[in-house]
């Protein structure tokens, strides 16, 4: 072979493995909102393009642009509340407490609204816009301990609602009636519960610093946690999203200013992507809105 062609065959090879470079090392971003002590949207550049003045526990970015949010206890909402405004924080809808906590909201078809509240009467509701009580039944849980007794509940598309209840260590499916049809025990205190569309349940379990999916007997089929990540990132994994390409992301609530705050893992545990702030409040929970700037299609599993 002369040297004229060695170099050119060697010249293609070297362009694929350059080529296979950038395809491997090609950067995934995220825009999301975060909930918790702080309140704000950030874009894929890691930019904040949105703040909310108040501290929240879920929320969600509506296709109208609109933000509904579960307010956490304030100045503004002495027992926790619900509130939905525009961009420019233009009320929409406002629910006030009238317990210890507001947990969870959701946004429901036909106008409505999930709700929990926790407190000696611990309860989840769907409300109309006007705050109407159109669905009420009591969440069966500990009474000791008012913070700990529920977190990110969902309703199913069976018509039944999904509850992780966090003291109790338990996942509980109820009826519309308010009786529980399936349950799975946590290996940690559960806050995100998911049903996903397979049938199994995906579970993020706070100070176990593990998310687990469980299949429709209650068994433990998957499971990530420290164990399986390089550099130990979950600290507190409160907040779970799965994301339509199978991946998962999980907040680490408990994260320092400087440590990592989301870390995505693909389904054999493979870290692909991260995000990491320096600012002193932790991501409670979030919704991931977009991957590389598209956005993701179908209702977010949060």
């Amino acid at each position: 072979m002369t040297t004229s062609i060695r170099n050119f065959f060697c010249g293609l090879f070297c362009l694929s493995i350059s080529w296979s470079a950038l395809a491997k090392d090609k950067k995934i971003t995220h825009s999301f909102l975060a909930t918790g002590a702080e309140t704000r949207i950030i874009s894929g550049e890691g930019q904040v393009t949105w703040r909310y003045p108040l501290p929240t526990r879920d929320g969600w970015a509506l296709k109208s642009d609109n933000v509904l949010l579960a307010v956490a206890k304030c100045r503004e909402f002495p027992n926790g509340g619900i509130v939905e405004v525009t961009r420019r924080e233009q009320i929409v809808f406002k629910w006030q407490g009238t317990q210890e906590e507001i947990n969870t909201v959701e946004p429901l078809a036909d106008d409505r609204y999930l709700v929990t509240e926790a407190g000696p009467k611990p309860r989840l509701m769907e409300l109309d816009r006007k705050g109407n009580i159109l669905l009420e039944f009591p969440i069966q849980c500990q009474l000791t301990n008012f913070h700990m007794q529920s977190r990110m509940s969902r309703k199913l598309a069976n018509g039944n609602y999904l509850v992780p209840q966090l003291l109790d260590k338990v996942v509980r499916e109820y009826t519309p009636q308010g009786k529980i049809v399936w349950e799975a025990a946590t290996p940690h205190w559960p806050f995100t519960a998911i049903r996903l569309p397979n049938g199994n349940t995906l579970v993020g379990c706070t100070y176990g610093n593990v998310v687990v999916e469980f299949n429709p007997k209650a068994e433990i089929l998957w499971q990530v946690s420290n164990d399986d990540l390089p550099g130990k990132p979950l600290k507190d994994a409160c907040g779970v999203q799965r994301l339509p390409n199978g991946n998962t992301v999980i907040t680490s609530y408990g994260a320092k200013p400087g440590e990592t705050r989301l870390t995505e893992v693909t389904r054999d545990k493979q870290v692909v992507w991260t995000y990491t702030d320096d600012r002193p409040a932790g991501i409670h929970h979030f919704q991931i809105l977009d991957t590389n700037g598209k956005r993701l299609k179908g209702r977010a599993l949060r």
